[in-house]
């Protein structure tokens, strides 16, 4: 495993759909609570090393026009969201200075200002944390490594719907686009500079 060395200024963590609606379902294999928990170490840290901080959440207008509707096996629930369901948790922020992205889709680039956010602050590195892996994480890290950015995935910064989810992403998709590494690693290389 290469050492990994982070320098704050061309890096950013991206905290993926940590809002009320999402934190509230059950995860695995770590609690959201767990991964809320590490991911408010990871932004407080990245905040105070001076490092980008990009919470991203989905969000629909209220008619749901803008909902994703296509006929599907398993789709998700349909109807309107309960009022406080797109907020961000209050453990992660948002703080001043961090940049918040609302976006339609599991994918937080498309239809989103993220990239340019990104480009004109000069990040080449993205830190993921989030819920759920195989989902909003996933679907972003893929735009991502399409877009040339290296990644990082903090594995126990992030949980699934299903632990086999996770797990899958974590071992079969991650390792292919980016580095997979723990809170601890990833707290140590961005304090280390």
């Amino acid at each position: 495993m290469t050492p990994l060395i982070l320098d704050p200024t061309t890096t950013a963590l991206i905290v993926i759909d940590l809002q009320r609606g999402i934190v509230a379902r059950p995860a695995a294999p770590h609690s959201a609570s767990e991964v809320v928990e590490r991911c408010a170490k990871l932004a407080e840290t990245f905040r105070r090393e001076k490092a980008v901080v990009i919470l991203v959440h989905v969000a629909f207008s209220d008619d749901e026009g803008d909902r994703l509707k296509p006929a599907a096996d398993s789709a998700p629930p349909s109807g309107p969201m309960p009022s406080d369901w797109s907020e961000i948790v209050p453990e992660i922020g948002p703080h001043p200075g961090d940049i918040v992205i609302v976006k339609r889709q599991w994918g937080a680039f498309y239809g989103t200002g993220l990239e340019l956010q990104l480009r004109r602050r000069g990040v080449r590195t993205i830190v993921f944390g989030g819920i759920a892996t195989n989902f909003g994480v996933e679907s972003t890290a893929r735009d991502a490594y399409e877009r040339g950015f290296e990644q990082i995935f903090v594995e126990d910064a992030m949980s699934g719907l299903t632990a086999g989810a996770h797990e899958f992403a974590v071992t079969t998709i991650f390792p292919r686009i980016g580095r997979v590494r723990s809170t601890g690693d990833v707290l140590a290389a961005i304090k280390a500079r």
